[in-house]
Order: structure tokens, then sequence, then C-alpha cells
């Protein structure tokens, strides 16, 4: 009622003369006709504003729900003003339909994990555009893209089902690796078996050569008289055992009553005294 208004740091003041705009002020006081003229003021300030969730279709035919906050200040208080019925609005309806655009080109998957793509693309598409309405986006940030219900089921299975063929694939591996594991050291049992068998044959062979080889040579430097000796050991324990008949050579026949084994067994009646040859003469 005085004429005065004070213009407040980081805020314009638009004079208005008769409705009709007439000069911009800074921050500060000013002095104005009351009834004739006033000043609104224009907030220059960094403003945050959350866009509500929206859908927006990919290129796939899938329904997302897209959020999306941004930072912006005016940058033409004139503009802002006068120039357009709400400047706010129309600038978030221009980010709208440009993320539906980036997001439509899109299939799900890719949408789903490329946000900081369509964040750079957002910032690149809306430009200058806002400048149209006095208004700058200084930051645009994809809080969430959320798919429908149908869909969130259909990806839940989709990944349950590929984490059940991950695992039975795993699974697989590990039993074909274990029979691998087993086998290879069956194998390796047998071979180590098979060797140690053979190195005991070939020892055990070895050891009967050299047995033979040490008879045969001792053999060959024998005399007559060990033979003679060993068959007179040779009858002694016959004349011990049970048996009745014995086949000799005929070459040694006169020699029996010499042994003094036989000897023994023909005076203990072990075996029947031969008999004086009859003279047919007689």
């Amino acid at each position: 009622m005085f004429g005065i208004r004070i213009v407040r740091q980081n805020n314009e003041g638009l004079v208005e003369t008769l409705g009709k705009y007439k000069r911009s002020v800074s921050s500060g006081i000013h002095f104005y006709l009351p009834g004739v003229q006033k000043i609104r003021t224009v907030n220059l300030a960094m403003t945050p504003l959350a866009l509500p969730h929206y859908s927006v279709i990919t290129k796939d035919n899938a329904d997302v729900s897209a959020s999306l906050t941004l930072n912006y200040h005016v940058t033409n208080s004139v503009k802002y003003q006068y120039e357009n019925t709400d400047s706010v609005e129309s600038m978030a309806q221009l980010v709208r339909g440009h993320l539906r655009d980036i997001i439509g080109r899109m299939d799900l998957n890719e949408a789903l994990g490329s946000t900081a793509k369509i964040n750079q693309e957002l910032a690149t598409a809306i430009g200058d555009l806002t400048d149209t309405y006095g208004i700058n986006v200084d930051r645009t940030n994809i809080d969430e893209l959320t798919p429908s219900k149908a869909i969130q089921s259909a990806m839940d299975k989709q990944l349950t089902a590929d984490r059940e063929r991950i695992a039975a694939i795993a699974k697989a591996e590990g039993e074909a690796k274990s029979i691998e594991l087993t086998t290879k050291a069956k194998n390796d049992a047998l071979m180590a078996t098979a060797s140690a068998e053979a190195t005991a044959t070939r020892t055990r062979a070895d050891a009967e050569k050299y047995r033979i080889d040490t008879i045969n040579s001792s053999l060959e430097t024998a005399t007559r008289e060990f033979f003679e000796n060993q068959s007179i050991s040779a009858f002694s324990d016959l004349a011990k055992s049970p048996a009745n008949v014995v086949v000799v050579p005929n070459d040694h026949v006169t020699d029996l009553g010499q042994i003094p084994a036989i000897g023994a067994a023909l005076k203990s009646g072990l075996a029947p005294h031969p008999t004086k040859p009859v003279d047919p003469q007689s």
C-alpha cells in the first residue's frame, strides 16, 4: 500500500504498468505506484521436479512404468511468465515425449539395462528446446523402469528356468568330472598293480634262472663219486619208505649188496634175499 516491494535473492522482479510488462528489476528494494503498477517475482534458483509414474511402450511391445526426476531453472523470466500459460507443465510434457521416443526404440532388456544411456540421450534430445519456455533443464535422471506385473512374472519364471538350467549343467559337469577322475584313479591303480606284478614275475624268473644256472654249473664240474653218493642217499631214503618195489638200472643191480642201506633192508626182511641161480646141470 506504500508502493514498496522487496525482491529477494535469486529472484527477478517484473514490473507491470496497467497490466502490461514494462521492465525487469533485480533483487533488492523497489518503488512502484500502487493501483497503477505491480511487481511480480520469478524464482531463478534451481528447482527439482518429480514426474509421476507413466506408461511407456518398448520396441518389443512391453509395457513399462517410468519414473523421472529433473532439475531446472528459469533462464528468461519474461518468456516463463508471459509467453506460456504453464511453462513447467509444457517442459514436463516435452521431456515425457522424448523419453517415450527413446525407450520406444529399445527392447525391454536393453531399456532396463541402459538407464545411463537413456539419460544422456534425453538430455541431448531436449537440448535448447526448453528455451522456448524460458527454462533450462540442468539434469535428468531415470529413477525407475518397472515392467508390468505380467511381464515381471514371466521374467521371474524365465530367470528361475535359466538358474535351474545352469545348476543342472553345473551338476552334470561335476558328475562327469568326478567319473573322469575316478576312472583315471582306477586305471592308474591297475597300471601300478600290473607293473608291480610284472616286476615281481621278472624278479622270480631271474632268481629261478640264477638257481638253475648255478645247479647246471655245479653239475658240470661234479665227479662220478658225487653221483654215486647221491644214489646211496636216495637208496637210503627209499629203505625208510614203505615201498617194496624198486626199479634199478641193469648196470647197478650187482652193486645193490654193496649199499649199506639196501643190505640193512635185506637183513631186516623188508626186501627178499636174492636167490642163488639154479645150475641147470644139477
